[in-house]
């Protein structure tokens, strides 16, 4: 008998990661108006907004008019992204943003040239700044992650040695701030994993660091995202990223096929079904869902928007019995 988290919460990445990658750009009214159905859903924690030079990223040129243009809900954590003092000047500067930090390493170098234009040592230097700043204006710093922990497009395979050193790298980077750190993240950005690698992954996590509790950031780019977050419930996961209707991705992985995140939906649908609660409104969500699609203007890759939930078609079979 498998031993599943009782309750799962799901971090919704696509008002930031998701729409980041869309070819046409997406009106600020539109993105305002996700957010808010995201907001009546049940989730507790949404990206909706990063702060990032819009000629690099055009599709999050409207940040602040983001931010300042929603209608927050009580008991809603709202969060920005940054990569740079720069980009968290903005953050702060709106003033209407849930403002927590982490330190992330990235196991791939060429990917972290491509993504943030910096050698390891040039972002493990913005780090230790970036730490100053969140400690002169009180921003608590709870997690460390390493980005394309299971595979890069341009590198290959990572190393699971390698992983677990960046871990204690950032760990170290935290202690010489004397910053407390919670938990950690492993990011598989460009969708190496498969189910079998996440249990050794998160196994091996587990067992080196027990003390911290797990999160991860899964891609669905070979199908996997989904058949992935199940090993990780299996090994007692109960946090994870998602995005709505399957949207995002990042513009700069060299992705050759569908490159969005594991579906938020179809994740609060797998959880639904097993029995794990996660807060979430599923008829709501799926609504969002179908929201998300219409906003963008294609099929999104979603599932459980398209054949509808059990939950649903069991209650309306028993009205009609």
């Amino acid at each position: 008998m498998v031993d599943f988290p009782k309750f799962v919460s799901i971090h919704e990445e696509g008002p930031r990661e998701g729409f980041q990658i869309e070819k046409n750009l997406i009106p600020t009214a539109r993105k305002i108006e996700l957010i808010e159905a995201l907001s009546l859903s049940g989730l507790k924690s949404i990206k909706i907004a990063s702060f990032v030079h819009p000629k690099i990223v055009p599709g999050m040129a409207d940040s602040e008019e983001v931010v300042a243009g929603i209608m927050l809900q009580p008991g809603v954590a709202y969060h920005g992204m940054w990569f740079n003092e720069r980009g968290l000047e903005r953050a702060i500067s709106t003033g209407r943003l849930d403002l927590k930090a982490g330190i992330t390493l990235c196991a791939s170098e060429v990917f972290l040239r491509r993504n943030k234009n910096r050698t390891q040592d040039e972002d493990i230097a913005t780090h230790h700044k970036l730490l100053e700043m969140y400690q002169r204006h009180g921003i608590e710093v709870g997690g460390i992650a390493v980005s394309s922990a299971f595979g890069c497009n341009f590198q290959g395979d990572v190393e699971l040695s390698y992983v677990l050193d960046l871990l204690q790298r950032a760990l170290d980077i935290a202690a010489e701030h004397d910053v407390t750190i919670k938990n950690m993240a492993l990011y598989d950005t460009m969708a190496w994993a498969t189910p079998y690698q996440i249990k050794r992954a998160v196994g091996a996590v587990q067992e080196k660091y027990p003390e911290f509790e797990l999160s991860l950031h899964l891609h669905d780019t070979r199908g996997m995202g989904i058949a992935n977050a199940y090993a990780a419930l299996e090994m007692g996961v109960s946090k994870f990223d998602a995005c709505i209707g399957g949207l995002g991705g990042c513009p700069f992985a060299g992705h050759t096929g569908a490159s969005g995140n594991v579906c938020t939906e179809d994740l609060a649908f797998l959880c639904d079904e097993i029995g794990i609660e996660t807060g979430i409104d599923l008829e709501a969500i799926l609504a969002c869902a179908r929201l998300a699609e219409d906003i963008v203007g294609h099929p999104l890759p979603g599932s459980v928007m398209k054949g509808g939930s059990l939950r649903g078609l069991r209650d309306r079979i028993k009205s009609a019995a």
